[in-house]
């Protein structure tokens, strides 16, 4: 923000969703480029991080962590499926419910990612104890925010 924030509320330098907007894009930058000799996308790369933690879930739960609705997954999947990363399947209990999972292709691609979160924290210029205070405001934004609206009325 600038010295003249009270001048003008309209500024572009005055909005707080711009800074985010451009840290965003800067960090997603940072991504790109550590995510381009695994020749993961950036969405690849969130969806494989919740793969290595779950293994197997269903693909609802999947959207619901990375909050992607399903016209935004399935091609997404679909993609890094045709490229053996993962496999989709319908539950044997209820076949409403696609489960995706790793293949050992995808699983494999971990080890190659354990460095890409500080690498990530080290192009920013950011102290790992700033970065968790960070993330911790922008968690508290996501709540606010992407919640029912309630709280940009009040």
């Amino acid at each position: 923000m600038t010295a003249h924030q009270g001048e003008n509320p309209l500024s572009l330098d005055n909005q707080l969703c711009f800074a985010i907007y451009a840290a965003s894009r800067a960090v997603t930058g940072l991504y790109r480029e550590l995510l381009a000799d695994m020749e993961l996308t950036y969405p690849q790369y969130l969806v494989m991080l919740v793969l290595w933690e779950h293994a197997t879930m269903p693909v609802k739960d999947l959207g619901a962590a990375l909050r992607l609705d399903s016209g935004t997954l399935s091609p997404l999947l679909r993609r890094m499926e045709e490229r053996g990363l993962l496999r989709r399947s319908r539950s044997a209990e209820d076949e409403r419910v696609v489960l995706v999972a790793l293949t050992e292709e995808g699983a494999a691609l971990r080890e190659r990612a354990l460095d890409i979160p500080a690498r990530v924290l080290r192009g920013t210029g950011i102290p790992a104890d700033k970065a968790e205070e960070l993330r911790g405001l922008l968690d508290r934004i996501a709540e606010y925010a992407g919640g029912s609206g309630t709280y940009a009325a009040r």
